[in-house]
């Protein structure tokens, strides 16, 4: 397991393996999501013209779009549908418009050295390849930082990006955390791999936090872990953001 963790407000940033690469699973999606509010703010693409699925774009395992016959969909529901149900269908059709090296050079600018987009979603042989879509906690941090910096994006982008990684989703990192706190999340899960990441927008005291472990006999050792590690990190912050200085309660 490597974790790592930023203080919106201090600043102050700590880990465990932060900097070692890990398989992302579908938390690669981050990387997409950002490559496609650059372009959206680039000019070069629309975000609300709805179009045919193409047959090329379908593919298993997560999602329901590769379930439908003939859906119209626009780009922006393609995002909230990689986002929210992790649709690997949606998020090929991402990937081929938006150009799988474009977004891998939009990370190489970033200079997120480990953070790779190697395949599409569920391509197998390429995985077999040893093509596997990877990063390290340390970078995975860093690309949700960019969603709340707005770092390279418009205030609109910024803010339909946040919408998107907004929407409440039931994870490993959330459940253990209370209801109708807002976060910025993208989990994902392979054989042997779950990662869990997010931007809590906690009153008084913001933080990012990126868990990712691997070689996971059972994957729910992996989600326990990130849960028991999501609320520690959630009890310190809820802490140092309540308390008057030098941790005085005043009431």
């Amino acid at each position: 397991m490597g974790y790592f963790v930023v203080d919106l407000t201090s600043g102050e940033r700590f880990g465990l393996r932060e900097n070692e690469t890990f398989p992302t699973a579908s938390t690669i999606k981050l990387t997409i999501l950002y490559e496609l509010f650059k372009q959206v703010d680039a000019g070069t693409i629309k975000l609300d013209v709805p179009e045919a699925l193409p047959a090329a774009a379908r593919a298993g395992g997560s999602g329901l779009v590769g379930q439908l016959t003939s859906p119209h969909l626009s780009l922006r529901d393609h995002a909230i549908l990689m986002i929210l149900i992790s649709d690997n269908t949606s998020t090929n059709v991402l990937i081929d418009r938006l150009g799988l090296k474009a977004i891998q050079a939009r990370v190489e600018g970033l200079g997120l050295t480990r953070t790779k987009l190697r395949r599409r979603m569920m391509d197998t042989d390429a995985a077999r390849r040893g093509d596997e879509n990877v990063s390290s906690p340390a970078e995975v941090a860093r690309l949700l930082e960019l969603f709340e910096r707005g770092e390279g994006l418009t205030p609109a982008s910024r803010d339909a990006a946040l919408d998107i990684l907004t929407r409440p989703k039931s994870t490993a990192f959330t459940r253990p955390l209370p209801s109708g706190l807002r976060i910025a999340s993208k989990p994902g899960d392979l054989d042997g791999v779950v990662v869990d990441a997010g931007y809590v927008m906690l009153k008084g005291r913001p933080y990012i936090a990126a868990f990712m472990t691997t070689y996971l006999s059972k994957d729910s050792d992996g989600e326990a872990a990130i849960g028991e590690a999501s609320r520690a990190v959630f009890d310190y912050f809820d802490r140092i953001g309540a308390e008057g200085s030098y941790g005085r309660r005043i009431r």
